[in-house]
């Protein structure tokens, strides 16, 4: 039986864990950076339309990641909000080098996080 997570604090490590390998991570990176363009673009340039071009954006990238690099299933199918915050949450803590120490403390294994992306 899988664990279910009543608050974000409780779900933030599942979630590090379930993005353990770097290529997962990187993919994320990819299309959430994605994202943030696609919404300053369509805000910059008031064409609108492009907001629905955001969760393909983030999407492709992260499922791409589950599916063939990391072999599991999204987190998104069962905790949809929560996974939003955190992929936003991992990302800024990329952005701001505070990855690892965040990796160390969910018990993410140092020799998953260091394989070459």
């Amino acid at each position: 039986m899988a664990k279910t997570y009543t608050t974000f604090a409780e779900f933030w490590p599942f979630y590090l864990r379930e993005h353990s390998k770097p290529r997962t991570r990187t993919l994320h990176y990819i299309g959430t950076t994605l994202v943030v363009a696609i919404a300053v673009f369509a805000i910059v340039t008031g064409r609108f339309w492009w907001l629905a071009a955001m969760p393909v954006a983030g999407y492709f990238f992260a499922w791409i990641a589950h599916f063939r690099v990391e072999m599991n299933r999204p987190a998104t199918f069962t905790y949809p909000l929560w996974s939003l915050a955190a992929d936003f949450k991992m990302w800024w803590c990329w952005l701001t080098g505070r990855i690892d120490r965040e990796l160390d403390m969910a018990g993410v294994d140092t020799a998953d996080r260091n394989t070459p992306a």
